[in-house]
């Protein structure tokens, strides 16, 4: 059922479509972020694994959101890892195990995309699907990345 929210079909499909994407994203960015935490070695060993740990569940949250949101607009959500490898800006990197510098490396240059990704959806939803509502929500997710990139450039030396 197509909810009567003052956003037209074409628009909704819009706004759904981007969230589909970034929803995509999320997932990639949570598997990414739980196999270094898995994974991660060597100094700073507890601090990493606490970190990557609050990290994911970070993004498990948003995951949801995302879902929720996709469902708000009157679209069904994807779920296959299929089909968010096929929707995903981000990349995976099967078969390699990252060293620890490499790890927070990867993770950083994934929140920034991210951000910046979110900077540009924001004005489509606003000018041109007409959904503040999403360009709202999608605000508040950049923010939670750019925190997380925050946490871990202050690692880089």
């Amino acid at each position: 059922m197509t909810p009567n929210i003052g956003i037209s079909t074409r628009n909704l499909k819009k706004s759904t479509s981007i969230l589909a994407t970034i929803l995509s994203n999320e997932m990639i960015l949570y598997v990414k972020t739980r196999k270094f935490h898995w994974n991660i070695s060597g100094n700073s060993f507890m601090e990493l694994h606490q970190l990557f740990e609050e990290q994911y569940r970070i993004l498990e949250a948003q995951i949801d959101e995302v879902a929720e949101r996709i469902s708000q607009l009157g679209e069904k959500t994807i779920g296959t890892m299929k089909e968010f490898i096929e929707n995903s800006t981000l990349k995976e990197s099967p078969k390699e195990y990252a060293s620890q510098k490499q790890m927070l490396e990867e993770l950083l240059e994934n929140h920034e995309q991210l951000v910046t990704e979110f900077r540009a959806y924001i004005p489509i939803f606003e000018d041109e699907a007409n959904d503040a509502g999403s360009a709202d929500f999608v605000t508040n997710l950049l923010q939670e990345h750019e925190k997380m990139a925050w946490i871990l450039r202050r690692y880089q030396v």
